[in-house]
């Protein structure tokens, strides 16, 4: 089964702690995981920024909310315990406890909805909840996500309208960037020249130059790039001896032309648009930093008396 979202581990959660005993949360995570059938692929899926295991996450959220609502109590680092509150939720037979019913809760609120005491007691009505199955670290992932895949596309948009130059100078600076090519004004003369048939440029590996890259690239907005333009590329490099190449496009590589290349074992590296705007995003090339949101956690070690 797929791994399931942060509200529907809550009721499990409570379910397992209402034998009233303490319970450690690493315990818990192996019996809800084994009441819950997941298999130990899916016990190892890490997050997206991998810095943590998705389900334990997702379980470490859930025991979090289902305290600031008061229906568990913490007594020690990563152990728990049910509260009378949380005994008499169980008692009304839930069918599943997620944000709706913790909304029911004073203490929840003013936790999730910033309700301040001398504000006086909420209802609830004044606090708008969004449902939402991700946790709050997954919805800043996505959030991420999907505004990187805007930016992306906005980048290629812009690369496909630049000029052929722009565009050789921009494939120098990437490479360059990423630590190939020596210096840039070594790495500027690499392309724009006539080179051998299917060969756009040549950069340094290293900035010794021990080595040598090969490059190709195409600046096309709809044209598919086929496995006969990669073999004329392969073509050339052995022409020239060349031991490696990059063939660079803004469009896309045809299924044949990413097989081929694979069977190479490394020889040829095919970087389409998609690829290539991910590079100039993670290496900060042709973007800018808007806005820097650090997600910190609490360090327990901090609070580890034992070792002061």
């Amino acid at each position: 089964m797929p791994i399931p979202d942060y509200q529907s581990i809550m009721l499990p959660i409570l379910q397992l702690a209402s034998d009233g005993a303490e319970h450690r949360t690493r315990d818990a995570i192996a019996a809800i995981a084994s009441k819950l059938q997941l298999t130990d692929e899916e016990l190892s899926k890490l997050n997206p920024s991998g810095s943590d295991y998705v389900f334990a996450n997702r379980l470490g959220w859930a025991r979090t909310y289902l305290k600031k609502a008061g229906l568990i109590h913490y007594t020690g680092w990563g152990k728990f315990q049910i509260t009378e509150a949380g005994k008499l939720l169980l008692g009304k037979n839930p069918p599943k406890i997620d944000l709706t019913i913790l909304k029911q809760y004073p203490e929840f609120l003013e936790f999730y909805g910033g309700t301040k005491p001398e504000e006086g007691p909420s209802t609830g009505a004044d606090i708008e909840i969004t449902p939402s199955d991700e946790t709050p670290e997954e919805l800043i992932a996505s959030s991420h996500s999907t505004l990187r895949k805007l930016v992306q596309t906005e980048l290629l948009a812009k690369i496909v309208a630049g000029s052929p130059k722009f565009f050789e100078r921009l494939v120098v600076t990437l490479l360059t960037t990423m630590g190939y090519g020596g210096s840039l004004a070594d790495a500027g003369q690499a392309l724009g020249r006539p080179h051998d048939g299917g060969i756009d440029g040549v950069i340094k590996e290293d900035k010794l130059g021990l080595d040598l890259i090969y490059i190709q690239a195409k600046r096309w907005k709809d044209q598919t790039v086929g496995s006969a333009d990669v073999q004329s590329f392969v073509g050339a490099l052995a022409g020239v001896k060349a031991r490696r190449g990059v063939f660079i496009t803004t469009s896309k590589f045809s299924r044949e032309a990413t097989a081929y290349a694979a069977s190479l074992e490394n020889r040829v590296i095919l970087i389409d648009g998609d690829r290539l705007t991910d590079l100039m995003f993670e290496y900060g090339l042709g973007v800018s930093t808007l806005n820097t949101y650090a997600v910190k956690r609490v360090d327990n070690d901090f609070f580890d008396e034992d070792e002061v």
